[in-house]
């Protein structure tokens, strides 16, 4: 028992096994880092190099390129030159002019033969055949354009007409410019529009040959309407 105690009041490390062992791990663990830092910071280096391996053969490409394209374009302006001063040159060949047609050796000096020409050529036929269908056609075409309806101007108009008062009846005023008739006149919608103090104005649209059909004219002949119409104004005034 006096052993136990003596034991007991010693300080001995009975665990330091464990921190050995746990210090080697980290120590592997330190190397295995700085081997995985080593070999990326070699990956980078290589991986740099040979980017810059790259730009450089892609640049030296690039400048046999441009060489080559430069040394085109000199061959071609000393060509253009070389042709522009040989075009020029005095001497030069012209072009050959095409040689004159001869008389035909069996074609008779007088006129022996009626005014018959035995040898016309057949171009003369071709070209009085020619002028037939074109005179033809010019005669087809000016009948076809004499068919077509010539282009009639009209106008569109909107009409303001005015009552004299509240009390006219609206509906029969514009029974009464409808009856107004004309050739080239045709009467469209019409509404009643709120002017003031309770009187509506008969707001009516036509449409009207211009050649036909004097605007001044409409409107005197509705003023001329004195029982229902103290004024006509126009409103709109388009061309169809």
């Amino acid at each position: 028992m006096m052993e136990v105690a003596f034991l007991a009041q010693e300080k001995i490390w009975f665990d330091k096994y464990k921190y050995e062992d746990a210090e080697k791990v980290y120590f592997e663990n330190l190397s295995k880092v700085d081997g995985i830092a080593k070999l990326t910071s070699d990956n980078i280096a290589v991986e740099i190099t040979n980017r810059l391996n790259s730009l450089e053969t892609e640049n030296s490409n690039l400048k046999k390129d441009v060489k080559d394209l430069s040394d085109l374009v000199k061959k071609l302006n000393e060509r253009i030159t070389a042709i522009e001063k040989s075009a020029n040159k005095p001497g030069a060949p012209s072009k050959p002019s095409a040689p004159a047609p001869t008389k035909s050796a069996s074609k008779p000096d007088d006129d022996d033969d009626d005014g018959v020409d035995l040898f016309a050529s057949e171009s003369e036929e071709e070209d009085e055949e020619a002028k037939k269908i074109k005179e033809q056609r010019l005669a087809e075409y000016a009948a076809r354009k004499s068919k077509k309806p010539a282009l009639i101007a009209k106008s569109n108009i909107i009409l303001d007409v005015k009552p004299w008062d509240d009390e006219t009846d609206m509906k029969k005023m514009e029974e009464e410019v409808r009856k107004i008739t004309m050739d080239g006149l045709i009467w469209g919608a019409s509404k009643l529009v709120p002017l003031a103090y309770g009187i509506k104005k008969l707001q009516i649209s036509c449409v009207v040959e211009d050649d036909k059909v004097s605007v001044d004219d409409l409107q005197e002949q509705i003023e001329g309407l004195e029982d229902y119409v103290q004024s006509i104004d126009i409103a709109a005034f388009n061309k169809v």
